[in-house]
């Protein structure tokens, strides 16, 4: 079976950082683009990150600077750094990974960033 399992969220203080993982199973994963996706209660879900295969990074324009997607396909597994953080960054973040018609979404982790 195909799992995505996030981790690392947590309550911080603004101006804090994280660093959240999410760790695939069953794909092959680097044929697989990999994502990373918000959504607080109320909103729909929001595009942060995304990284291809070969590690070729994009992000969301409201996110460029403060986060940093990265891959280590060795161990199955994508990042996302999360530096000078602020109270709107709390949400629940999703990992996503897709290959041509085929994509996946983990259950997310919760981020908290709260004084």
């Amino acid at each position: 079976q195909v799992q995505l399992v996030e981790s690392g969220g947590g309550l911080v203080q603004p101006g804090g950082s994280l660093r959240l993982s999410c760790a695939a199973s069953g794909i092959t994963f680097s044929f697989y683009r990999m994502a990373w996706y918000r959504q607080d209660p109320g909103r729909q879900r929001e595009f942060v990150a995304q990284i291809t295969g070969d590690g070729s990074p994009h992000y969301a324009d409201s996110k460029t600077g403060r986060v940093t997607i990265s891959r280590d396909n060795a161990k199955n597994t994508v990042y996302l750094q999360m530096n000078s953080l602020k109270p709107e960054d709390t949400a629940v973040y999703y990992c996503y990974a897709a290959y041509s018609s085929i994509s996946y979404w983990g259950q997310g982790t919760q981020v908290t960033v709260s004084s």
